[in-house]
């Protein structure tokens, strides 16, 4: 099973056309979905957060780098990778919502393997989190926009033409979605670093 997830990873981002082509004709579930692929790639992140603020410490804009116990450090890793999974579930909706809209087929499962491949590079540039300063490198994940570009057309049955603009509409509802984490995410770890105080 492992050996599937790494091959899978390494189409889904060396040759994405051909393998959305795959992706869509193959049967299966949200959950075993989320259970076999992206809950241990959505772990990439968070973990190598933790572990590159427990080594090297958190940036603190004037005071340069702090280091937060290791239960505040796993407890915001923990929050991170919940509200991660809740994004990708979310962000699912949002495609099979949107599809009808663009000329496409709602279709729960194949709108979430669509939100799953296509998280793939931002979770694998999490690495990147491990070492501080290159956290940058995470730009790299953006990749993701492309693969959502090239993998609505086959699996949610749009027109060619509409990808573009259903790509844009997905997008848009994923900032406002990742703002709304953002902002839950720096109210729980608020109340938590408060608790602990």
């Amino acid at each position: 099973m492992q050996r599937k997830l790494v091959d899978r990873v390494r189409a889904i981002i060396l040759k994405p056309k051909e393998e959305w082509l795959v992706i869509e004709k193959e049967p299966t579930d949200v959950t075993t979905l989320f259970r076999t692929y992206v809950a241990p790639l959505a772990a990439i992140p968070p973990i190598a957060t933790f572990l590159g603020t427990v080594i090297f410490g958190a940036s603190v804009s004037v005071a340069g780098a702090a280091r937060p116990s290791i239960g505040g450090a796993f407890f915001s890793a923990l929050v991170s990778y919940v509200l991660s999974l809740v994004g990708v579930y979310i962000v699912a909706r949002v495609i099979d919502y949107l599809a009808p809209r663009n000329g496409g087929q709602p279709n729960p499962v194949q709108a979430f393997k669509v939100s799953a491949y296509s998280s793939t590079p931002s979770w694998i540039a999490g690495i990147f989190s491990l070492v501080p300063a290159l956290s940058a490198l995470g730009i790299l994940g953006l990749y993701g926009v492309y693969l959502l570009y090239l993998g609505l057309p086959p699996l949610m049955k749009v027109p060619t033409e509409k990808a573009t603009g259903y790509t844009i509409g997905v997008i848009a509802v994923t900032i406002a979605v990742y703002i709304v984490i953002f902002i839950i995410t720096g109210i729980v770890l608020g109340i938590g670093a408060a608790a602990t105080l």
